[in-house]
């Protein structure tokens, strides 16, 4: 595969959008002496994860066996081999494909190509040889990608930041522009990647890539031979795009000294006509006991993250969200920072997502549900809902394309 040839530049945009009436005071900052040094989830319902409750109901409950790791032999989830478009202007439809966890590979109408939360490592973990293992493998190697415009970070967990992964999208796809929470900047550029943008929430900024279409493999829809698909194929191509970067309610770290050092985001990327929306990895209420009836009055009480439906009143709706839907068992323990398929769809409704895919599930074991009940869980939240148990937020397999 030649490697595209094209310019791009970045541009933030003051005022480009709607914000929130108290997004000026820039609530999820901690700051010190009038400087940033951390930020935080600003409503009631996040709720810290103490080493406490780690130890009560994770680690205790696992050490007396009343808790246990989820099954991984196969049968699990599908992979295939993912097949992209043949070039830039193949489709006027927006087509997402799942490569793992919460990474999605986007084909937009107007020829852009977005990466989101790229890790193609087998272990999620600083280390080689310890933490999380996949039970299903990676549909393709990065070098299958055709091209890689943007690459869209959430934040700096291991399952949503590899440097490797990084390293490697720069070595096979060089003109690619990191867009990143901040605090991550610094990360990127002390490991030698340059095209970065870092970001607050309600935030946007403005890509443009110019093409030239006959080294970046576009097609041209005259008869090949003819003066008029010569001249077609030589004349650069424009893309634009808008990367807004927005709130989410969870965590950042990499290490046992930086936690929360740098900001966690959901994005939205627009171009050609269509948008996504990007959950990343997110919660939306704190449950307080496990087992809660989620048709209760105390279930139904509980607080839940406003930010979901400032996105949607201000920036919506979508035509696709990539909605995270696993890692959340036990709910005391996993709820303010991961959603269940009942939340997922309370963010899919509150953000106003025409259509959504489920993420952040299938990949790792992080957690202790079943390996494939966030899918059924879905289809049980979507019909309670009163929405379509299948066809409208779906899931799919690894590796699959979906189109919108």
């Amino acid at each position: 595969m030649a490697v595209a040839s094209y310019t791009s530049s970045v541009t933030k945009v003051a005022d480009f959008g709607p914000v929130p009436d108290d997004a000026s005071t820039k609530p999820h900052h901690i700051t010190k002496n009038g400087s940033v040094v951390g930020f935080q989830n600003p409503y009631p319902s996040y709720q810290h994860v103490t080493p406490s409750i780690m130890f009560n109901r994770i680690v205790w409950p696992m050490l007396t066996g009343k808790l246990k790791f989820p099954d991984t032999k196969p049968p699990t989830v599908d992979v295939i081999e993912p097949e992209f478009l043949p070039s830039r202007n193949a489709s006027d439809k927006l087509r997402a494909t799942w490569l793992g966890h919460a990474c999605f590979y986007v084909e937009f109408p107007s020829g852009l190509r977005v990466l989101f939360d790229p890790v193609f490592e087998d272990r999620c973990s600083p280390f080689s040889f310890l933490g999380p293992k996949r039970y299903t493998p990676r549909p393709c190697d990065f070098s299958s990608l055709p091209h890689v415009d943007a690459v869209v970070i959430s934040h700096s967990h291991y399952d949503h930041l590899s440097y490797p992964s990084v390293l490697e999208i720069q070595k096979h796809h060089p003109r690619a522009h990191f867009f990143v929470g901040l605090g991550l900047e610094s990360w990127f550029k002390k490991g030698g990647l340059h095209n970065v943008t870092e970001m607050d929430w309600w935030e946007d900024t403005q890509l443009s890539l110019t093409i030239d279409k006959t080294a970046d493999g576009a097609v041209s829809v005259e008869q090949p031979g003819t003066p008029a698909a010569d001249a077609k194929a030589s004349d650069p191509q424009t893309i634009t795009a808008t990367i807004s970067c927005l709130p989410c309610q969870h965590t950042s770290g990499r290490t046992l000294f930086d936690k929360d050092s740098t900001l966690w985001c959901s994005w939205a990327v627009s171009s050609g006509g269509k948008s996504v929306w990007f959950g990343g990895d997110t919660g939306y209420r704190a449950v307080v006991h496990e087992g809660m009836d989620i048709e209760s009055p105390e279930y139904r009480a509980l607080p839940t993250c406003p930010q979901f439906k400032q996105i949607g009143d201000l920036r919506g709706p979508f035509d696709l969200g990539l909605i995270p839907i696993g890692a959340y068992y036990p709910r005391t323990a996993m709820s303010g920072m991961h959603a269940d398929p009942y939340d997922a769809v309370d963010i899919f409704s509150d953000t106003r997502c025409q259509n959504a895919l489920g993420i952040h599930w299938g990949t790792w074991v992080l957690t202790m549900e079943e390996v494939l009940e966030p899918p059924k869980l879905l289809q049980d939240a979507m019909k309670r809902k009163g929405l379509p148990a299948m066809g409208v937020f779906d899931v799919c397999k690894i590796g699959q394309s979906k189109e919108y």
